[in-house]
């Protein structure tokens, strides 16, 4: 089966085609209105993965899309602004250019669905956690799931047996204790906004003060658009481009190396909180933009967890280019570098699905 994988961004638009062995045949991106013309050079493929960041409780599984399940999807939106509406324009593109290829929904959220009650559930009223599901969601899980799973294959360990923090860092950013080969903890939550500091979202703050600021006269939709795309590294700094802000702290801009500290000292702290809810830490995995181009990164965090176990070797970092195990001679805990295949843990869902709801041999 050619499953042709969609992955849309805010504003940015990935197609990938994998052969059955999941060989790249073909791969292109563009602007998020581009799809007709990325597929439009492409061999026709069998099936169509596309990527949602929410699938609420509703998808804690990849789903074939029809009308319902779309209606459904658009219902979530307003979960994940940024993200959902990309992917449900993209759903639209795709089944006007291929209509009579079965598409597959892939849900980030759906690798959160083994969360423990003790790590999902908000300190809410009964009330509205059950007429709103409010809840901790969780996300990145497509990119989490391949992760972990190529983690355990590069050590050659057994999933079950792994204790594994994964840290998903790009424009978005998040992390996910992983036992087992399941999400047991992770810093994001009801929406996207949770947890780590972002290049354009604050992460987690006082709760209180979008209430303060509403208050006192900020319009609600106002303070929505500063904590989504105003926040994290671009209202520390200006721009939320990790490299730009490199530049800037190696040039002593002071603001630049706030910032940093900012971001790392909320990386550490949720770091070392996923591998609390693990129990130790065996394996300390980078993954995304950031992840896996940012030695730096890598190395400070690394630092920060010494007295877990983590050690990097600063050769091997520098070098690291795709998966690598950069892990210094005599640490404890094995710190690697995974690059991120998103599309593959898309294909995997897509033939899973498509599996499921095939009729029986012979029916």
């Amino acid at each position: 089966m050619r499953v042709l994988t969609v992955n849309p961004g805010s504003s940015s638009l990935k197609v990938s085609l994998l052969g059955a062995d999941d060989t790249v045949l073909a791969e292109d991106s563009g602007g998020g209105d581009e799809m007709a013309g990325l597929v439009a050079g492409l061999p026709r493929p069998d099936a169509v993965g596309v990527r949602f960041v929410h699938g609420g409780t509703d998808f804690t599984a990849p789903v074939r899309v029809d009308e319902k399940v779309t209606a459904r999807l658009r219902e979530l939106a307003d979960l994940a602004p940024l993200h959902q509406p990309a992917s449900l324009h993209a759903l639209a593109e795709i089944s006007g250019v291929l209509p009579d290829v079965p598409a597959v929904a892939c849900f980030d959220t759906a690798f959160h669905a083994t969360l423990p009650d003790a790590a999902a559930t908000y300190a809410l009223p009964r009330e509205w956690r059950e007429r709103f599901g409010l809840r901790r969601y969780g996300f990145h899980g497509l990119s989490f799931s391949y992760a972990a799973r190529r983690a355990a294959a590069m050590l050659g360990a057994d999933p079950a047996s792994l204790r594994t923090v994964v840290c998903h860092l790009g424009a978005g950013a998040s992390l996910c204790a992983v036992a087992g080969g399941r999400s047991v903890d992770t810093t994001m939550g009801f929406t996207p906004l949770e947890g780590l500091v972002m290049a354009s979202r604050a992460g987690s703050i006082d709760p209180g003060i979008p209430l303060w600021l509403i208050k006192h006269g900020i319009a609600p939709e106002e303070v929505d658009e500063a904590l989504e795309r105003d926040s994290g590294l671009r209202g520390l700094t200006g721009t939320g481009d990790m490299r730009r802000v490199r530049e800037r702290a190696a040039e002593h801009d002071a603001t630049a190396l706030a910032a940093l500290d900012v971001y790392h000292h909320r990386l550490r702290a949720c770091a070392a909180a996923m591998t609390a809810s693990l129990g130790g830490l065996d394996a300390l995995v980078f993954t995304g933009g950031i992840g896996e181009h940012d030695p730096a990164v890598r190395m400070r965090l690394a630092g920060d967890l010494a007295h877990l176990g983590t050690a990097v070797d600063p050769e091997r970092n520098a070098a690291a280019d795709g998966d690598a195990d950069v892990t210094a001679a005599g640490a404890a805990v094995r710190t690697l570098v995974v690059a991120a295949r998103e599309d593959l843990e898309i294909a995997a869902g897509v033939r899973s699905c498509l599996r499921r709801d095939a009729p029986p041999s012979g029916a």
